[in-house]
């Protein structure tokens, strides 16, 4: 029983760390409208499509799709370079 301890509590430590990223796409969402709200200089095409990411991130956030939200919202943080 004892070999199966560190084992479970890897898994265990796994899963929490999922957990925690899942509930990270709200305090993601909001770093970008902040940078928004500042109105970055971004050429059309960019705003689009950080407006896009940011919409895709929200939808998949509220789906429960948590690493497609965050794969959404880290591009369009990418494009606002923060």
């Amino acid at each position: 029983m004892r070999k199966f301890l560190p084992m479970v509590t890897a898994i265990v430590l796994c899963g929490a760390t999922g957990m925690a990223f899942a509930h990270n796409c709200p305090n993601e969402m909001k770093a970008i409208d902040a940078k928004l709200s500042t109105k970055p200089a971004l050429s059309p095409e960019d705003a689009a499509k950080v407006s896009k990411l940011r919409a895709d991130g929200e939808a998949y956030h509220k789906a429960g799709k948590h690493d497609e939200s965050m794969k959404s919202l880290l591009e369009a943080k990418k494009i606002l370079g923060i």
